[in-house]
């Protein structure tokens, strides 16, 4: 029956996904409704009934991305910067455009402020888990130094280096 509006559960989450493939492919320029639309095979009206604005969209992108890159590091036998390397080099080598896409996405509240306050939890998440095995503050400048070495890596295309990640780490644990 032409116009009866079907009750699909499932389309706001198609979206979402939607959203991030686009991201991944074409970065946060190619993002648009029609974009979303189009990748998620649903009409453009039902992303801007799911989603009013664009940064709506992405909101709910970053969140679902913050939500599968929660980082615990496998502390073993109390080295952190040993652990906090094993992770970033695992990380960069499992599934790089996964990063990629997660910086982009983080990077992104840069111009758009609506995006910072889920850009912080991800950082605070990580800082707190980190301070489970030293104090806050230090916590905190761990989570810089990943996050630095990390963009260096993706955006120079050098080989990560786990030596130099762990020396610098070490150095801010105070036994460099």
């Amino acid at each position: 029956m032409a116009g009866t509006r079907r009750y699909d559960p499932a389309r706001r989450q198609r979206i979402i996904d939607a959203a991030i493939r686009v991201v991944a492919d074409r970065g946060i320029a190619g993002l648009s409704h029609r974009s979303a639309a189009a990748e998620a095979d649903v009409p453009l009206g039902s992303t801007t009934y799911h989603f009013k604005t664009l940064d709506d969209l992405l909101v709910a992108a970053l969140r679902q991305a913050n939500a599968g890159f929660a980082l615990t590091p496998d502390v073993r036998d109390g080295d952190l910067a040993d652990a906090l390397a094993r992770l970033l080099g695992e990380l960069l080598a499992a599934d790089r455009a996964r990063v990629e896409l997660e910086y982009e996405l983080y990077l992104a509240a840069l111009r758009r402020p609506v995006l910072r306050p889920i850009a912080a939890q991800w950082c605070e998440a990580f800082a707190a888990g980190l301070a489970e095995h030293t104090d806050p503050v230090t916590a905190r400048a761990l989570v810089a130094v990943f996050d630095g070495i990390c963009l260096q890596v993706l955006l120079t295309d050098l080989p990560y280096d786990e030596a130099y990640a762990r020396e610098v780490l070490s150095r801010v644990l105070g036994r460099g």
